[in-house]
């Protein structure tokens, strides 16, 4: 552990005008207030902020930021308050803390809503200043380190999830690599502690029977540019197992197979001097076609700049090698933090841009569930690049299609899109971009967001927008129809029904306003006696109770059919009663009853057929639903208790396909008749569980 004057040593090193008091304040009130805290591994409390604050002199980050690590935990674990730490420290230091602070407290909510709620907070306050993101991460990443010492294997593993989730990627979005692989080296330990081991051992033997062979190829890289007249420095390293683990999963490789476990870095003097090397080793070696990216030329969003090429070296061995210039190194391990760009007023704004991207997910997001799918998205994707007409360049990640261009460039372009195309070619829009398209969106103000559309997006941002924009549209027209059912509910009452009535009953039943009002009518989650009685309390009364058939057992009664004779409803159109029906007789076969419509009837079938109706107490009718779910957790549950509440008993139900991130299923439910069938449909159509419904 650091001691106070180490600490302070350090940051005057490249911060010579520091201020040593504050720093030494912040020290002593951190060792104070956490006074005889222990952590797990058994080390005092206070050793943890004083090493997440050594952490971030790693970063050279300002005394604020120093101040804010050592602070950042006494709020929460202390009887120390915001404004104690104004008081003593400033407003800036008590604004970072609070930012750090405001991500904790979550322990109490399901595990889901937790992660999301954490999520949400963060990208909010590290909205406001990035130094919150900086030493959160620094958090994160020193208790990964000491994750080995908590007992509970389950706790373990909650937080190494979180951390490959959610923190390894933010590292990796905001260019700090370093803290990313780390994170997810230790992460990767704890959730597959059987891989983890494999591969280490492996890289073991490697190691054991290398012979020193990652020096040589690194000698013989720098002496072949050497000898054209560049001075270079030339490193060489093994990926790590958590990078071989995932390329053996995406690729279903076992270990044998992976060819390029070694990478070597070129740390050159100039820009020039990266492109001329490139050009010297493509001369010597043999490249690997389309292994060659120049992020040098385009940089990541996250300002990533690095030329990256794949050698067969001799014996057919595949090398990765990367090259770059000094100050695109540090820039590429360190991100945001190398550059202090939270300090500067100039910084490109493509270095945060994509943050405005997740804090509209934030609003967007309509659940937990949506909110980490959609984020997930945003964070950690590959990239590649587009272009608009103009010459806009956008970074998106591998598989986007003009949709997520279209929200890309803005969200009002993507709820308006109706076509795109690609290099001038008219396309379909779940067409896949590549690098260097040039994408122009066709776009009508009178467009709106398709569901088809989340078949084939990718970015979270598309998603969430387009998810928004169906909820919207729904809500209006099931508000639509409430209207109409209204205007009939208010022509029945005895009482003309005025503004002060319809707010009164808004009260009454705890909806927010009048739209909310109509569309609880126009999904039949109000009927008309709940209506009649919010508006005039006491006005149903004398009215008769809402009269039910008898079920008789699920019986079928139907006119038209001579008494005891044999019939059956048609599977291939289920009607149901309130429907015109009519019956065909066939040989052996007795009476099949179809609807009026149905298609089978329109094939010409050879038969008698009968004019039918439905008998008086004809109920308990099968019905076959084709439904769209949201593959998440308890989406099911609530589409059966939709079921269940307006009696539809549930006869059959089947999973047909699952493509993230829905779920095709076939239900099949007995109904009463055809407006208990509508009442089902509108009320499965209103749920956030369900996509999309239809009569099959």
């Amino acid at each position: 552990m650091l001691r106070q004057y180490e600490l302070v040593e350090r940051v005057k090193e490249y911060d010579p005008d520091a201020d040593e008091a504050l720093l030494n304040r912040a020290y002593v009130y951190t060792v104070q207030k956490h006074g005889t805290q222990k952590r797990a591994s058994g080390d005092p409390y206070f050793s943890h902020p004083v090493e997440v604050a050594g952490l971030m002199t790693d970063l050279k980050l300002d005394q604020e930021t120093i101040a804010t690590a050592l602070l950042h935990d006494t709020v929460e674990d202390t009887l120390a308050t915001i404004d104690d730490i104004e008081e003593l420290f400033g407003p800036d230091v008590a604004r970072l803390v609070d930012g750090v602070t405001k991500l904790s407290k979550i322990e109490q909510m399901p595990e889901n809503e937790r992660a999301a709620e954490n999520l949400r907070k963060f990208l909010l306050a590290m909205s406001e200043d990035i130094r919150v993101l900086l030493v959160k991460l620094g958090d994160r990443l020193h208790n990964m380190r000491t994750l080995h010492y908590i007992k509970k294997p389950e706790k373990r593993r909650r937080i190494a999830r979180e951390t490959m989730d959610i923190y390894a990627p933010l590292a990796e979005r905001v260019g700090m690599y370093e803290y990313m692989r780390e994170m997810q080296a230790l992460a990767f330990e704890q959730l597959e502690p059987e891989a983890y081991t494999t591969i280490t051992r492996r890289l073991e033997e490697i190691r054991s029977q290398d012979s020193g062979q990652v020096d040589a190829i690194a000698l013989a890289i720098k002496q072949a540019l050497a000898e054209t007249g560049l001075q270079v420095e030339v490193t060489g390293r093994e990926k790590h197992p958590y990078s071989i683990w995932k390329k053996m999963a995406e690729r279903h490789l076992p270990f044998d197979k992976v060819t390029d476990i070694f990478a070597f870095r070129v740390i050159t003097e100039s820009v020039e001097d990266c492109y001329r090397a490139m050009g010297v080793l493509h001369t010597v070696w043999q490249f690997i076609p389309g292994k060659f990216k120049d992020y040098i030329s385009t940089p990541k969003n996250n300002g990533y700049r690095s030329l990256h090429t794949s050698l067969i070296y001799e014996n057919s061995m595949r090398v990765e090698v990367q090259i770059r210039t000094r100050d695109m190194h540090r820039t590429n391990e360190f991100g945001l933090a190398a550059h202090w760009a939270y300090k500067q007023a100039d910084r490109p704004d493509g270095q945060v841009g994509w943050l405005r991207d997740l804090i509209e997910i934030v609003d967007a997001s309509h659940d937990p569930e949506e909110l980490l799918e959609h984020t997930r998205m945003a964070i950690y994707q590959d990239r590649i690049f587009a272009f608009t007409p103009k010459g806009a360049l956008f970074q998106l990640p591998k598989g986007a299609t003009p949709v997520d261009f279209a929200y890309a460039v803005h969200t009002d372009l993507g709820d308006q899109t109706v076509g795109a195309k690609i290099n001038g070619r008219h396309v379909p829009l779940r067409t896949t971009l590549n690098n260097g398209d040039v994408v122009e969106i066709i776009r009508s103000k009178s467009s709106e967001p398709q569901l088809s559309w989340l078949g084939h997006v990718v970015t979270g941002k598309a998603r969430s927008a387009i998810r928004r924009g169906l909820r919207a549209k729904e809500r209006a027209e099931h508000a639509e129809i409430g209207q109409q059912m209204f205007d009939d509910i208010a022509a029945r009452m005895p009482t003309k029904i005025g503004r002060k009535a319809i707010k009164g009953a808004i009260e009454r039943l705890q909806l927010r306003d009048e739209e909310e009002l109509m569309a609880a009518i126009g999904t039949a989650r109000l009927d008309d006696r709940e209506v009649m009685e919010a508006l005039v309390p006491g006005s149903t009364a004398d009215l008769p109770k809402k009269p039910h058939w008898p079920r008789q057992d699920g019986a079928i009664s139907i006119k038209g059919l001579t008494p005891g004779r044999a019939f059956k409803l048609g599977v291939c159109c289920h009607p149901v009663p309130g429907e015109r029906i009519v019956g065909v007789r066939q040989d052996g076969e007795g009476v099949i009853v179809h609807r009026i419509d149905c298609e089978q009837l329109a094939d010409g079938i050879d038969a008698d057929w009968l004019d039918l109706s439905w008998g008086e107490y004809s109920s308990g009718a099968p019905v076959r639903l084709g439904m769209e779910i949201y593959n998440r957790p308890g989406t099911l549950a609530d589409m059966t208790g939709i079921l269940a509440r307006n009696t539809a008993n549930i006869q059959r139900i089947e999973m047909v396909e699952r493509e993230q991130p829905f779920g095709t299923y076939t239900v099949d439910i007995e109904v009463e008749d055809l407006a208990h069938l509508t009442r089902i449909i509108s009320a499965l159509r209103a749920s956030d569980a369900v996509a999309e419904v239809e009569r099959i």
